[in-house]
């Protein structure tokens, strides 16, 4: 697509919070935020999820219809169930993405989960909600709603994350009933010059890739971009994108955020050149795998390490293509 390189070094959109939030304030934290990406050369800019507890929140925090409880799951994110069918409060993250728009020229990006995510593990029977694909569509309405508000904002690049959709547990949702779900909130009738619907379905490959699914995935999802796991050059990994359709973006997952240690350079260019063998790499993009704080209480790395990791997407992609962005 002939724009992409304005969102060529992307990131997911969470990062590690100021460990004095509380006493900055969480204006001043998304400004200084917002300077932190600006001096890396981001392409785009997000709030850093500050405001918000887990990526989940910016949808959870605006509706109606969830409970909190005290179970606490292995990925470190609290748990929440539908007691009945969600309602919105009113815009859910408009507002801060309009406070982007006033801080800096770049383009702003919001990242949200996706409704098929949070059907799947926030559904439980007999709470009031008749099933999972029931809730997944009343989710679909707000968070498409949603969208069509963050584009008329301004908001240029949108992310829904559903990290369960290279897995082959979805728990209470099919598979085809989760891409029903997920298609609904990615669906945008009109898009402005410049606007990106993305999707992350997974924040790395699965050991052996399912090309059936993924056709499926990439024919039925209509996202622009979609953001695929390239942290070891796998035959699994390069299988995500020789499946992704000619016409369709790919945001490239080159280093662990995980991990603090740097990958090698030219390990991760090999890596590239293999991905260009099958796709353009002018419909491209380079970005961490996956957020720096998914919840803010947890931090993958340290604020240092993270800003190293951004340093080297910011690099890598000045290797790939130059000053052309």
């Amino acid at each position: 697509m002939a724009d992409t390189f304005n969102y060529r070094i992307d990131h997911h959109g969470s990062l590690v919070r100021p460990p004095d939030l509380d006493a900055i304030g969480t204006d001043q934290a998304v400004q200084d935020a917002v300077v932190f990406q600006r001096k890396l050369r981001s392409t785009v800019v997000t709030d850093g999820d500050v405001p918000r507890e887990d990526f989940r929140s910016a949808v959870l925090d605006g509706v109606s219809g969830f409970r909190r409880t005290d179970e606490t799951g292995p990925d470190g994110l609290v748990r929440w169930v539908a007691e009945s069918l969600p309602k919105a409060n009113g815009p859910l993250v408009a507002d801060w993405a309009t406070r982007l728009t006033e801080l800096t020229v770049i383009a702003p990006k919001v990242s949200l989960p996706s409704p098929a995510y949070l059907a799947a593990t926030t559904f439980q029977p007999g709470l009031g909600v008749g099933s999972a694909r029931e809730l997944g569509e009343a989710l679909a309405e707000i968070i498409a709603t949603e969208i069509a508000l963050l584009v008329s904002k301004g908001v240029r690049l949108i992310q829904l994350n559903n990290p369960l959709l290279l897995d082959a547990d979805l728990g209470p949702l099919s598979y085809d009933d989760a891409l029903a779900v997920d298609a609904l909130a990615a669906r945008l009738d009109e898009r402005p010059e410049g606007v990106r619907i993305g999707v992350c379905p997974g924040w790395t490959a699965p050991a052996e890739a399912d090309r059936a699914r993924l056709e499926k995935l990439y024919g039925e999802v209509p996202a622009d971009r979609w953001i695929l796991p390239l942290l070891e050059g796998t035959e699994a990994e390069l299988d995500l994108i020789r499946a992704l359709p000619e016409d369709r973006d790919v945001c490239l997952g080159v280093v662990d955020a995980t991990v603090p240690d740097l990958e090698d350079l030219d390990t991760v260019l090999t890596r590239i050149d293999a991905v260009g063998e099958l796709k353009d790499l002018e419909d491209a993009a380079l970005s961490p795998s996956r957020g720096f704080a998914d919840v803010a209480s947890s931090p993958l790395l340290t604020a240092e390490e993270q800003r190293k990791k951004l340093v080297l997407v910011e690099t890598l992609a000045r290797y790939v293509w130059g000053n052309e962005f």
